[in-house]
């Protein structure tokens, strides 16, 4: 009994495993026919889907080839039209991108195609937006299917069109800053050449008739380094003993040197200098298989340049005493005026040697003024200059004094040719009895062995070369141009006097001058030290400690030339002594050189007072690159350096300022051949 209840509740057990086993199954089985189905369906939904965006694509692309062939038809002529429809097979579809994008040739290129192009790309979006909003009012009114497959293809195709006008905006926006970098590029290029010198581009200039290039002149620097090296080796075979072959070369130097000769271009060379080229070259072939040697040929070479530099030096310290000593000289012109107008002064009666308004030559309410000079001719421009920019020439009075030689020349001149209605006085500094050797400092030292030995010894050698040859200069002799330093003593009864060199012009009326405040200082003059140019360093000797313990080294220097002196501050500080005091120290010239600016610095230290730059431009006399907005409006333009107006040196682009002044029609300017 027992036995049976066990089988039996076995088979009830094995019972329900199989049936729990075979619900498994089959819930198994439908869930991976579940999967298949839905994935099916999926697929068969995409697939449409992507039917119907395909055909409205297809037709949206046919709708953009009609818009722009008709934008090309508005372009182009029926002639061009047919020849892209004839090859729109190899070519592809029209498409209007190309055209903005230049890749059409030349010939194809229509003047404003980018901006028709453009307009048309802008009204075919607002057809495609006009055509969308169409669309959607008419599924709205019904004349369209609503349903929901027609309402998503709608909503990606405006989806579509949004993104391809933010794509239209932001090419329109790079293209926008493309076109604004090239505008900047052009305006930074036309700047830049406007900052080009002038004088650089004429040089380089196409229309000039020598074109300067690469190419220019080559056949002279051929013949030139053919020259060089016939010359070395001439020197090798001596050394080699080659004699044959140096003869061949020498006489082909020979040659090459006479067809060459002064020619500096290729047009001043002869026609048979081609021939020439040839010959010494074949020459200068055989020298090279049989002579040449690099270390060798070096060797001569460094010895050639360092010949040619030691000859440039040689040339340049000819140059710079050949210089010095046109400066010194007297043109025949102004020495032949000075003599006739010497010989014509003596020969007037005592009575008709005196010069009008005498009185005036001490009334301190006018303006005076204070030349010493032993010109004539660069007198005259200084006084006629200020006379005819002065606003009232009877207030102005002229204070000459020359030497013992020019004192008759300089009356006459004036004699002959009175200022208008200005004061003149002509004097002669030998005839200050009261300037000697025992009152003035310089005097004396003139009378020294050393320095007369340092003046006029011929043979004497120096340690600079020609370095001293500047001071030199007879000036530094003669006593007008000390004195300066003495200008109470030559003129007691005045307050104040503007002193000029007698190698300026005047440009401006200049009686402002005398209203300038000079805050108690005695001298009025323009500075002229640069950023490290005209400090005391460079005229001082500061290795002396007298120098060093008294001034600045980076004191800033000023000009002689147009000074405005306060004669009562002078008399008052004792310019003068302070000058003798400085100049009786320099004895052995171990504080400065020679010359007037040293000891005037000196004298003059924390006396000074600037004056603006306008009132006095320098460098007219050293100095090609002065400003001409510079010197147009500049009160006194000033010649110093070497190039004086009245010599050859002078540089032309300047020598007009100062001719201008001059009469060249007058008898004696005329009898003594002197010229513009």
């Amino acid at each position: 009994m027992a036995l049976k209840r066990g089988l039996s509740s076995v088979g009830v057990q094995r019972s329900r495993s199989s049936g729990s086993r075979l619900r498994i199954v089959i819930l198994f089985f439908f869930s991976i026919l579940t999967l298949l189905v839905f994935f099916v369906g999926q697929g068969l939904y995409i697939s449409d889907e992507d039917n119907v965006q395909s055909g409205f694509g297809k037709q949206n692309v046919d709708w953009r080839e009609r818009l722009a062939s008709l934008s090309i038809k508005n372009l182009f002529t029926k002639e061009v039209i047919d020849v892209v429809s004839t090859s729109k097979a190899n070519l592809g579809p029209l498409s209007l991108d190309s055209f903005r994008k230049g890749n059409l040739s030349t010939s194809w290129k229509v003047i404003g195609v980018e901006s028709l192009v453009a307009d048309k790309a802008t009204s075919q979006s607002n057809q495609k937006a006009t055509d969308l909003k169409q669309e959607m009012s008419q599924v709205k009114e019904g004349k369209l299917p609503n349903d929901d497959h027609s309402h998503d293809m709608l909503t990606n195709t405006l989806r579509r069109q949004l993104r391809d006008n933010r794509r239209e905006k932001h090419v329109a926006g790079l293209v926008q800053k493309d076109d604004e970098a090239t505008v900047k590029l052009e305006n930074a290029a036309i700047e830049r050449s406007k900052a080009v010198d002038s004088a650089v581009l004429g040089k380089y200039n196409m229309w000039r008739k020598e074109i300067d290039n690469e190419n220019s002149d080559s056949t002279v620097r051929l013949m030139s380094d053919q020259i060089i090296l016939a010359k070395v080796y001439i020197i090798i075979a001596s050394m080699k003993n080659k004699l044959d072959l140096r003869k061949e070369l020498q006489i082909g130097l020979k040659e090459s040197q006479h067809a060459l000769g002064e020619s500096t271009t290729d047009a001043d060379l002869p026609h048979s200098a081609s021939d020439k080229i040839k010959a010494m070259e074949k020459v200068l072939a055989k020298a090279r298989e049989q002579l040449y040697d690099c270390k060798l040929m070096l060797g001569k070479l460094r010895a050639m340049l360092q010949a040619s530099v030691e000859q440039v030096m040689s040339l340049k310290k000819d140059s710079m005493f050949l210089s010095q000593l046109a400066a010194k000289t007297v043109p025949n012109a102004i020495h032949c005026l000075s003599m006739r107008l010497t010989i014509e002064y003596y020969l007037l009666p005592p009575d008709k040697r005196k010069f009008p308004r005498s009185e005036n030559l001490e009334n301190p309410n006018l303006y005076h003024y204070a030349l010493f000079s032993d010109n004539v001719l660069a007198a005259s421009v200084v006084v006629n200059s200020t006379i005819m920019n002065a606003k009232d020439p009877s207030k102005h009075v002229f204070h000459l004094v020359t030497d013992k030689l020019n004192f008759g020349a300089m009356n006459m001149w004036f004699l002959l040719n009175p200022p208008g209605k200005a004061t003149i006085n002509v004097e002669n500094v030998d005839e200050f009895k009261w300037l000697n050797s025992s009152y003035c400092p310089v005097l004396r030292q003139l009378e020294t062995a050393a320095m007369k030995e340092y003046y006029f010894k011929a043979d004497q050698p120096t340690n600079s070369g020609s370095s001293n040859l500047k001071y030199r200069n007879p000036k530094y002799l003669s006593m007008l141009n000390h004195l300066r330093f003495y200008l109470p003593q030559v003129y007691p009864k005045l307050d104040k006097i503007l002193f000029l060199d007698d190698d300026i012009v005047v440009q401006k009326d200049l009686t402002g001058l005398w209203s300038v405040d000079l805050h108690g200082k005695v001298n009025g003059a323009v500075e002229t030290c640069g950023e490290s140019f005209h400090r005391f360093d460079k005229y001082l000797n500061f290795s002396n400690p007298h120098i060093s313990q008294n001034f600045d080294p980076n004191a800033c220097g000023w000009a002689y030339g147009m000074n405005m002196f306060d004669l009562k501050v002078w008399r008052k500080k004792d310019i003068t002594g302070i000058y003798h005091k400085w100049q009786n120290m320099n004895e052995d010239r171990a504080l400065w050189k020679l010359g007037t600016l040293p000891p005037g610095l000196i004298t003059f230290y924390g006396l000074t007072h600037p004056l603006q730059k306008s009132w006095h431009v320098l460098g007219l006399g050293y100095n090609p690159n002065v400003d001409k907005k510079e010197i147009e409006s500049a009160a006194v333009i000033h010649y110093n350096g070497n190039m004086k107006p009245w010599l050859e040196l002078a540089m032309t682009k300047y020598r007009s300022y100062w001719t201008k002044y001059i009469k060249y029609d007058h008898p004696y300017l005329h009898s003594c051949k002197s010229s513009e």
